[in-house]
């Protein structure tokens, strides 16, 4: 395995990549990930310390039209995702217990 996915096993939640990839399977189309796991020291991080990427349990999708956005969200929906940002160029999902549940936002 590749140190790219070690770094990924050791940082992001094993279930939520799970769901993710079944997601991806309903889907039947790649998930290309803009943002995954990151540091606390990373800028974005600093900026938003409680964001669900520094618990490994947030991905950020990448969404190139219309089609591909409406198909990572009715996969991510069926598969139980309840939490959904939405932005022209990518989709934030994350499984963060911790934060409010069944809720979609706008970037």
């Amino acid at each position: 395995m590749s140190k790219y996915f070690e770094k990924i096993e050791d940082n992001m939640n094993v279930d939520f990549l799970a769901k993710l990839d079944e997601a991806r399977e309903y889907a039947n189309i790649p998930f290309i990930i803009n943002s995954a796991y990151r540091s606390p020291d990373h800028s974005l991080s600093i900026k938003n310390p409680t964001s669900s990427h520094i618990k490994g349990l947030a991905v950020d999708i990448s969404v190139k039209d219309s089609r591909t956005r409406s198909l990572v969200l009715d996969a991510l929906r069926a598969v139980g995702f309840n939490r959904i940002g939405i932005s022209d160029t990518f989709i934030h999902v994350d499984s963060d217990l911790d934060k409010s549940q069944n809720v979609t936002w706008l970037y």
